[in-house]
């Protein structure tokens, strides 16, 4: 246990009935990169059960954020959605991820493809201030099936804008786009053909993908992972080998159905 810490719920918002995200306490030692993910969960019959979660707060946050889904029968999810403030939960003490700016080769525009709770080391990144510093301009696409699963959106949309000090980077360089598969939307298809017909820039009005000057990061589902590294390689794109090295894009495979 001594690779855990002990940490007190303190906000919990519900999205809808499938999808929630909850707040914690933070040890002043507890350090991590922006996309970092790390191992929380709860003590289940005398035992922890964990799981790998991103960090959804920015590292500079005096809380730390996480985004999840329910699932009924899931060991983990089925407990942690009742959770209220004030109850406790387990985080451990060693974050690590390969969604690391890091790992990426120099470059003007970073993409950043995410499905369902994969937005949440984004939601970290997007309030780095390097990110803006290294980029500019920084694309996030979120990718869901109902409208009602783009969490988050008015938060990226209107009130990160306004922020003390990230506003003005954040309103003069990110760019947000909400896709949805199953409903009708204003973006409705899934982000590997958005990237393989040029619908993606064009829909933004950009100029088009360019290996010389743009950079992604994808976290989403396995399929979702694999599809849409497919379609940058396809567009010529090179990802990272392996942590450490870098790369024209950067993936996260750490997570699975909990």
């Amino acid at each position: 246990m001594s690779s855990l810490q002990t940490q007190t719920v303190i906000d919990v918002h519900h999205w809808n009935e499938s999808l929630f995200s909850f707040k914690t306490t933070r040890e002043n030692s507890f350090r991590f990169e922006n996309g970092h993910f790390v191992m929380i969960g709860l003590k289940l019959d005398g035992k922890p059960c964990l799981r790998a979660y991103s960090i959804a707060s920015p590292n500079w946050s005096e809380e730390l954020e996480f985004f999840s889904i329910k699932v009924a029968d899931g060991k983990l999810t089925s407990q942690l959605q009742h959770l209220n403030p004030g109850d406790e939960v387990l985080v451990g003490t060693k974050p690590v991820g390969t969604l690391v700016m890091r790992d990426l080769r120099p470059g003007k525009r970073l993409f950043l493809f995410s499905s369902g709770t994969g937005l949440a080391p984004f939601m970290s990144i997007i309030r780095d201030l390097e990110v803006y510093e290294r980029f500019e301009q920084v694309v996030l696409v979120h990718s869901v099936r109902q409208v009602s699963d783009l969490a988050y959106r008015d938060y990226i949309g209107a009130e990160l804008a306004n922020h003390e000090y990230l506003g003005e980077f954040i309103s003069n360089q990110l760019v947000y786009l909400p896709v949805v598969t199953r409903e009708s939307f204003d973006v409705q298809t899934r982000i590997p053909e958005l990237i393989s017909t040029g619908a993606l820039t064009d829909t933004l009005g950009m100029e088009p993908l360019n290996t010389s000057e743009d950079r992604a990061m994808i976290c989403g589902s396995m399929a979702m992972l694999d599809d849409t590294k497919a379609a940058l390689e396809g567009c010529g794109f090179v990802g990272s080998p392996s942590q450490g090295e870098v790369g024209d894009f950067v993936i996260e495979r750490a997570f699975v159905e909990r």
